[in-house]
């Protein structure tokens, strides 16, 4: 799960981003790129150069390019909280994440500048006056570029005020937290076993494609196959099969390839280790050619599925269907 913090300056985004940190969440924050951005110039931090800079940013590497540049930074396989954000380029950029909802903090405007005073930083305003003055320059602007806080806070799938103290945040926080934990996305049994078929695919050392195969039963990995030379043998990218090497045409002196399919090394890894393979679902990257068909349909495999298409005289469909082997394409 990510979740974004957006809102108005001294809001409280700080103290909910605490409350996620505490609870597991990995932090990161918009600001902090432009203040690491600032340090490398050796210029010196305050709200006007933060802003110019940011501004400066977006402007060479787009609108969303904070968010791009922390997105980069994520460690993989835990929760992420994202700390000012203000321009909706960058939210655009985060929900291409999966799993991201953006959250708005606010609290009245005598509150934030309370807070403002309290915490006192470098170059923050003194007056109430000051300080609403600095805050109407980031609200909105005519340059798509620059802070745009008030069309962001518009994208929130989520607002908490805070203005009742910490034990209202932390709550309010934790609400949040489930009912987005709810709402993420996991993928489908047929994502998840396809997207293992892609990786698998990249160990193929085919010189001309690289196909992989994956044997499931009951939701489970029991084989898995991708294509290339026998073992024991050289690579076919390594001069293992001169029929791919010689750029042979698709389809063409088939009989001359030392190749094996994905699907054919996925069936005989079962068996070199003692595998049944009845009632199996065999996911594969590419539309099973006639010889693993025919394998498929021996090995007691009773569904293909399968990513893309391969051109195939129709009868290893008619050989499936007289089989009662279910074939469908997977679509992304």
């Amino acid at each position: 799960m990510i979740l974004g913090l957006t809102g108005k300056n001294a809001s409280g985004k700080g103290t909910v981003a605490e409350v996620l940190k505490t609870g597991g969440f990995e932090y990161f924050s918009l600001s902090d790129e432009i203040r690491r951005s600032l340090e490398q110039q050796g210029i010196p931090i305050t709200r006007d150069t933060l802003t110019e800079e940011g501004n400066r940013i977006r402007r060479q590497e787009g609108a969303g390019a904070l968010a791009a540049r922390v997105i980069g930074r994520f460690s993989h396989g835990v929760n992420q909280v994202v700390d000012s954000i203000r321009n909706p380029q960058e939210v655009a950029v985060l929900r291409q994440q999966q799993n991201f909802f953006l959250v708005a903090v606010d609290a009245p405007c005598e509150t934030r500048f309370e807070r403002l005073r309290q915490r006192a930083r470098p170059g923050d305003p003194d007056t109430l006056e000051g300080f609403l003055a600095a805050e109407e320059r980031e609200l909105q602007s005519g340059d798509p570029v620059t802070q745009q806080l008030l069309a962001t806070i518009e994208l929130a799938d989520y607002t908490i005020n805070n203005s009742d103290g910490k034990d209202a945040v932390v709550a309010a926080v934790r609400n949040v937290f489930r009912d987005a934990a709810a709402r993420t996305v996991r993928p489908t049994w047929d994502e998840y076993f396809m997207a293992i078929a892609r990786v698998i695919s990249s160990r193929g050392n085919c010189a001309k494609r690289r196909v992989a195969a994956v044997v499931v039963k009951d939701s489970r990995i029991v084989s898995t196959g991708y294509n290339g030379t026998p073992r024991g043998t050289s690579n076919c990218n390594s001069g293992g099969c001169p029929r791919c090497l010689s750029l042979t045409p698709s389809g063409e002196a088939l009989g001359e390839c030392v190749c094996s399919h994905a699907e054919e090394n996925a069936i005989t890894q079962a068996a070199y280790h003692g595998v049944s393979l009845k009632g199996a679902t065999i996911y594969s990257t590419f539309m099973p050619c006639i010889m693993c068909t025919k394998m498929i349909i021996n090995a007691g495999i009773s569904e293909v599925v399968y990513h893309s298409d391969y051109p195939l005289p129709p009868e290893a469909a008619s050989l499936f269907r007289q089989a009662g082997v279910s074939t469908r394409q997977f679509r992304d």
